[in-house]
C-alpha cells in the first residue's frame, strides 16, 4: 500500500506541472485517488491469508460473535491505512507545498478512511470468496464509496481553499452518515458474509 500510494505522489508530481493557485485545484484528487488506490489494495489481502490457510472456518468456530470478526479486521484495515496517510501526507505536503497538516482536513482524512475501511472490510470479505477476487473487490467497492471520496475531495478542497467552516459543514455530515450507516450495514451483514 505504501510503495503504491508513494508511487502515485511521486508520478502525478512530475505529470503535473502546475503551480500557484492551480496546484489547490488537483491536489485534492491527486490525494484521494492516491489513497482510494493504495486502500483497496490493502482490503484484496485482508482475508487471502485466512481464506487461502482454512483459517477463515476456524475463526467460524470461534465461540464469539461474528461481529467481533469484522471489527478486528476493520480496526486492522484502519489502523494500516491511517499509517500510509501518516507517511503520505507529509511527503505529498512536499511534493505538491500545501500546507496539509490542518486540524479540519486531518479531520476530513480520518472520518473518511472510517468509511472505507467499513466498507472495505465487508467488500473483501465477499470478494476473497471468488475466484477473481482482485477484479472483484473494486467492482464492488468503487460505487458504494462514491460518496466518501466526493465528499472527501470536496471537502478538501474547500479546506485548500480556506472556505469558511460553514461551507465545509455538510460534506463532514455526509461523511458521518455515511460513517453510521455502513458501519451498523456491515456489522449486521458480516456474519451472513462470512457463511457464504
Amino acid at each position: 500500500m505504501l510503495v503504491f500510494a508513494l508511487l502515485v505522489i511521486v508520478i502525478f508530481n512530475f505529470a503535473f506541472d502546475v503551480r500557484g493557485e492551480a496546484v489547490a485545484l488537483v491536489a485534492p484528487g491527486v490525494l484521494w485517488v492516491t489513497l482510494t488506490f493504495a486502500g483497496v489494495l490493502g482490503f484484496n489481502r485482508a482475508f487471502v491469508l485466512e481464506k487461502d490457510r482454512g483459517c477463515l472456518e476456524g475463526l467460524m468456530l470461534c465461540p464469539i460473535d461474528r461481529g467481533t470478526i469484522y471489527w478486528g479486521k476493520m480496526a486492522a484495515s484502519l489502523t494500516f491505512m491511517l499509517v500510509v496517510e501518516a507517511i503520505v501526507l507529509p511527503l505529498f505536503s512536499i511534493f505538491f507545498n500545501l500546507p496539509l497538516f490542518m486540524p479540519s482536513l486531518l479531520l476530513i482524512a480520518f472520518i473518511s478512511t472510517v468509511g472505507f475501511a467499513a466498507v472495505g472490510t465487508l467488500f473483501s470479505a465477499i470478494a476473497v470468496h471468488t475466484r477473481a477476487r482482485e477484479i472483484m473487490l473494486p467492482l464492488l467497492f468503487f460505487p458504494v464509496v462514491v460518496p466518501v471520496v466526493i465528499a472527501a475531495v470536496e471537502g478538501t478542497g474547500m479546506v485548500l481553499a480556506v472556505a469558511p467552516w460553514a461551507s465545509l459543514v455538510p460534506w463532514l455530515q455526509l461523511v458521518v452518515a455515511f460513517d453510521i450507516i455502513f458501519l451498523a450495514v456491515s456489522w449486521l451483514l458480516f456474519e451472513y458474509v462470512l457463511e457464504e
